[in-house]
């Protein structure tokens, strides 16, 4: 292998092209370098070697008997090159990389997740769980699912589930809950980066705000949950942050009314790019997902 650093890569390759295509024209429309630039690679790369490769003859380069047998292992050479290069490509072709807020990933997606394994067991998600928002045609983001109006610009949105807020808590709260107005006896729980706010669900109620008592403040929806499913006091919550805990039970929605917040979760790909395969079937099982979801909410409101 040593002697592979006194020879150019780029000569070899001049070397196996010419060899392949038979000219020098032909070999510098492959390269996309001039014929002068090939012809220049192969005299420097017979001068490293200290062994000539073609005879130079007045219909074009010949292979000499020495150059003929080294194409022909430079040849196989880099066709292995070439295969290692497209498992690389193979496995980006098999990985989807999805953007999405930790709370999203924590709370809904990831207990979710196995049945994507099991219906697509040939792609590789990867979870980018961040709150920034990633460059869909700079970074290998195939899709984010955003929080937000579905207004950003230069990408291609589809609203997954429009948001709706409610008040969630402990059983044990809410069983002291027996109207809106004894929210008052009880102690709030603050997202204090949350774009919702409890005006919009008391309008929906038909009721006056009440004045909380002063609870837990935190900077991560998930641990505004965990405070809630603990008993700390009283959350604005939303659907999908929610289901699983009021699903089993960790968590009741006291008042059953829930209010639109003008806000949903959308899903999110490049305005520029093709939709390939697996973005259009992550698309199509996530939205399942969504309505199964979606399901349990009617069946908890009938319930209530």
């Amino acid at each position: 292998m040593t002697m592979l650093n006194r020879v150019h890569l780029n000569g070899l390759r001049a070397v196996e092209t010419v060899a392949r295509l038979g000219s020098l024209a032909a070999a510098a429309g492959e390269l996309n370098v001039s014929v002068s630039a090939v012809s220049q690679q192969i005299s420097r790369t017979e001068k490293q070697l200290g062994q000539a490769l073609f005879e130079r003859t007045a219909s074009g380069l010949v292979l000499t008997e020495f150059g003929a047998a080294f194409a022909t292992r430079l040849g196989a050479g880099f066709r292995e090159l070439a295969q290692a290069v497209a498992l690389a490509d193979e496995a980006s072709q098999c990985t989807l990389v999805v953007s999405v807020a930790p709370a999203f990933a924590s709370k809904w997606l990831l207990p979710r997740l196995s049945r994507h394994f099991d219906r697509h067991p040939n792609v590789l998600l990867r979870i980018d769980a961040s709150v920034r928002l990633a460059n869909l045609d700079h970074s290998d983001v195939d899709i984010a699912i955003r929080l937000g109006d579905g207004e950003w610009p230069g990408v291609r949105a589809e609203l997954l589930l429009a948001q709706e807020v409610f008040p969630v808590c402990a059983p044990s709260i809410a069983a002291k809950l027996r109207s809106i107005e004894d929210l008052a006896q009880t102690c709030a729980i603050t997202d204090e980066r949350s774009m919702i706010s409890w005006d919009s669900w008391f309008k929906a109620a038909g009721v006056e705000p009440v004045t909380f008592l002063k609870g837990a403040r935190f900077t991560d929806p998930m641990l505004c949950l965990e405070s809630a499913i603990a008993g700390h006091g009283v959350m604005l919550a939303w659907q999908l942050l929610t289901a699983d805990a009021l699903t089993d039970g960790r968590l009741v929605a006291p008042f059953g009314v829930r209010a639109e917040s003008g806000l949903g979760y959308w899903m999110v790909t490049s305005a520029t790019k093709a939709e390939s395969r697996k973005v259009h079937d992550f698309k199509a099982w996530i939205r399942e997902e969504i309505e199964t979801t979606m399901a349990q909410f009617r069946t908890l409101d009938s319930a209530a």
